[in-house]
């Protein structure tokens, strides 16, 4: 029997959402503890990462030393390859492009509607703030809990620009999450994942950020109810995939895709581009700051080095096919605006 890999998360983290729905689907064996990653890791005497995210995977390296992993798009790669078999990245390398440009798209930018939505209304910010401490302590003194919730919803209200939402970007962040489920409505209507009849990365990626919007958050939940219920379907489906059989399931062609995935490659042109963009060159020029429109908005935000590092990401995904397949790509994203991504 397999080794049961050790997942350090929170039932609340969208990335833990995420991996776990992932290791389900490969049929990985795994632990999950829903626990404080420091202390945890302490107890099991492995060094924290820097910095410390969640989920935090131990995984082991070439001396057998198990290493507390972050970032679950590398984890997942990593896994592909450890992992042989019911596969999530698909085989086409061009597909394979647009599905990693969809998964960042997922954990970049459709995790700003969370953020924003969780903390920007009174509602919400008090339902998470109550909710968020209970699920490392369920049993957590009633005072205790108390200070904790008022300290937990302080610091991530206050933290809300830090991710460019503020009272000027609300209409827009609002206006492309309803676009985003109207697109996924329209797209599941004629697939049941993004490419075709077996599940990507990028359809976990997207499925982690939903549990919360969905799944745990007032207003956006209720958004959701109203724009597209084959995503709040979807979502269950997503939940636990153990029993689809990969071989009896295939990948669209790239060039066969319905119209509707390159509708969803549009929203991503429109808005994430333009912050990669715009991100990337605060970091050049040093900025701790950087501002920019982003459909007809002025946007503004905290830089952030990570972000920079998504955009080289990408392009050294893309930089990777061959040319072919470079052909392919340009003719698929010409006019998504996602093509800028890749000039130069």
């Amino acid at each position: 029997m397999s080794e049961r890999i050790k997942i350090i998360g929170a039932a609340n983290s969208p990335y833990t959402r995420k991996i776990l729905s992932v290791f389900r689907y490969k049929h990985i064996p795994y632990s999950v503890y829903w626990a404080e990653v420091a202390t945890h890791l302490a107890k099991l005497g492995v060094e924290p990462p820097r910095p410390i995210l969640l989920p935090t995977i131990l995984l082991k390296n070439e001396e057998g030393e198990y290493i507390a992993t972050t970032d679950t798009t590398p984890i997942i790669r990593r896994l592909e390859n450890e992992y042989p078999g019911r596969n999530i990245i698909p085989k086409d390398p061009a597909l394979s492009f647009i599905n990693y440009l969809l998964e960042d798209f997922a954990d970049e930018w459709i995790t700003k509607y969370m953020f924003h939505y969780r903390w920007y209304f009174k509602e919400d910010a008090d339902n998470a703030g109550t909710i968020l401490p209970l699920s490392h302590m369920v049993n957590m003194p009633e005072d205790v809990h108390s200070q904790i919730k008022s300290m937990v919803a302080k610091r991530q209200i206050e933290r809300l620009w830090v991710v460019g939402s503020n009272d000027k970007t609300a209409k827009l962040i609002d206006l492309s999450y309803r676009r985003f489920l109207k697109l996924m409505e329209a797209h599941l209507s004629v697939s049941p994942f993004l490419f075709g009849d077996k599940p990507s990365s990028a359809d976990f990626a997207i499925y982690g950020q939903l549990t919360q919007l969905i799944g745990f958050d007032p207003t956006s939940r209720k958004i959701a109810y109203e724009i597209s219920s084959r995503s709040v379907a979807w979502l269950d489906v997503m939940e636990d995939l153990t029993g689809i059989d990969p071989e009896e399931s295939n990948w669209t062609s790239l060039e066969d895709s319905p119209l509707t995935l390159k509708d969803i490659l549009k929203e991503v042109g429109r808005v994430y581009v333009p912050a990669l963009i715009g991100n990337d060159k605060a970091v050049t020029e040093g900025m701790d700051t950087w501002e920019t429109e982003i459909d007809g908005s002025t946007w503004k935000q905290k830089t952030f080095n990570y972000q920079a590092k998504c955009l080289s990401w990408i392009q050294q995904e893309f930089n990777n096919l061959d040319d072919e397949d470079k052909l392919r790509v340009i003719k698929y994203i010409d006019g998504t605006g996602c093509e800028i991504l890749i000039k130069g």
